[in-house]
């Protein structure tokens, strides 16, 4: 796990709540997944050094990066920040609405937090392959772990 301090917080394209917002306004299945794709595209540029093997999320069938950096917050409570990208144009997107569940929260927002049950609520993990949702599963205990490591 490579843990970067400073530097500011990566700003995201969407919210959680705006993504729930618009899953909401689909119907089909097919354009919920065009959407998660196009979340994806919204990703801002993982840089080239942050695609180690250190940041490489094992159990994945697709190749995926996870960058972490901490971020001082005021009042001593850091706030952490997610850069990501793989190979795979849906497993961007899931990445992204994972970016946008847990960027710019404290380490203790993060490990309150079941990403998972959020994936459930949009309906997501119902049209997932079991490869996929064991990658997902793979890149929220990840980040939980990067949460888990700031609060010591």
């Amino acid at each position: 796990m490579a843990i970067l301090p400073f530097g500011p917080l990566p700003r995201l394209a969407m919210t959680i709540e705006q993504i729930t917002s618009d899953f909401e306004l689909l119907d089909e299945w097919e354009d919920k997944y065009r959407y998660v794709i196009e979340l994806g595209r919204m990703l801002a540029p993982m840089d080239e050094s942050d695609r180690t093997e250190a940041n490489k999320v094992r159990g994945c069938a697709s190749q995926v990066w996870l960058a972490t950096s901490v971020e001082p917050g005021i009042g001593g409570e850091a706030r952490l920040a997610f850069t990501g990208d793989s190979d795979a144009h849906i497993v961007k997107g899931l990445i992204a609405i994972l970016l946008s569940i847990h960027s710019g929260k404290t380490a203790a927002e993060i490990a309150a937090t079941d990403a998972l049950a959020v994936f459930a609520g949009l309906g997501l993990q119902d049209h997932l392959s079991q490869q996929r949702s064991n990658g997902l599963a793979s890149m929220a205990q990840r980040i939980k772990r990067d949460a888990a490591a700031v609060l010591g």
